[in-house]
């Protein structure tokens, strides 16, 4: 297990040796950083800031800054803040909770300076990305689920539209449950599985994962099982795009294994999350 005490060399040692994470607190309480991401202001904050939301953690951040969320819903809708206060201006059931009013998405792509957005994450990766030239930044929810639907090269795709080009963007996965642990069945793997590797049937496509180098599937003794390496599979995306591999960060730190510091959907079956976000220049 990492603790906040760990050193940036030992990070270094983990995962992604070329870019180091690091321990940052605010108040006492402890949330995380990517050297990639080092010009921005931007956190992947831990289970310790619970029950905040947005509107308290930009405080962290920027406390200029304007802050953005959607109503995420496992899918590949990408959405700009100018489209997210375009929905909160529409007429709204007035029984809905503040939650159901929020526009459905799973990433925000800025337009402008001092726009801070977030995702909430309990085992899915959240990603932030930057881009150094245009300075604007995106922030995505990207569980198996919008993996399969290609979330991250839909956010990069809008990003691209507003003038960004791909050798320019930073982008850092956060802590997320890690392949070792995450058990799926064969048809979500090959569902997964299927925006990287090109084959017919579940068969091939699982064959096919296993014979690719660092595969982003595991063994498992329960049969119809296997374990999935989400991030592993977004990262093999955005290599396909044309990303290069010193753009891309990847946490070491596992949300089902570190119970002081993340929560896990997979491991308590409880709805409770941890908030990421990233403001743009």
């Amino acid at each position: 297990m990492i603790s906040p005490q760990t050193s940036e060399l030992e990070l270094n040692n983990s995962a992604n040796s070329a870019h180091s994470w690091q321990w940052r607190f605010w108040e006492g309480l402890p949330y995380l950083t990517c050297s990639l991401l080092a010009n921005w202001q931007h956190g992947f904050f831990t289970r310790q800031f619970s029950p905040r939301f947005p509107v308290d953690l930009v405080q962290v951040l920027h406390s200029d800054a304007e802050f953005y969320r959607v109503r995420q819903v496992h899918g590949s809708g990408v959405l700009t803040p100018a489209e997210v206060s375009e929905f909160l201006g529409r007429e709204k059931d007035p029984g809905m909770s503040e939650f159901e009013s929020l526009p459905p998405a799973d990433a925000l792509v800025t337009e402008r300076e001092k726009q801070a957005v977030w995702v909430c994450t309990a085992d899915c990766t959240p990603v932030l990305i930057a881009d150094e030239t245009t300075r604007q930044v995106a922030a995505i929810h990207a569980g198996w689920r919008g993996t399969a639907k290609r979330i991250v090269p839909e956010a990069i795709a809008r990003l691209v539209s507003q003038g960004s080009k791909l050798e320019n963007l930073r982008i850092a996965m956060g802590p997320a449950i890690t392949g070792e642990v995450y058990q799926v069945s064969q048809e979500v793997a090959a569902e997964v599985g299927a925006t990287v590797v090109f084959a017919d049937s579940e068969t091939e496509i699982l064959t096919a994962l296993q014979e690719l180098p660092n595969s982003p599937i595991f063994p498992d003794s329960e049969p119809g099982k296997v374990r999935l390496d989400v991030r592993r599979v977004n990262e093999l995306q955005l290599k396909q795009m044309g990303v290069a591999e010193e753009q891309i960060a990847i946490s070491p730190h596992c949300t089902y294994q570190q119970p002081d510091y993340f929560f896990s959907y997979r491991r308590d079956q409880l709805k409770k999350v941890q908030w990421s976000g990233i403001v743009s220049q």
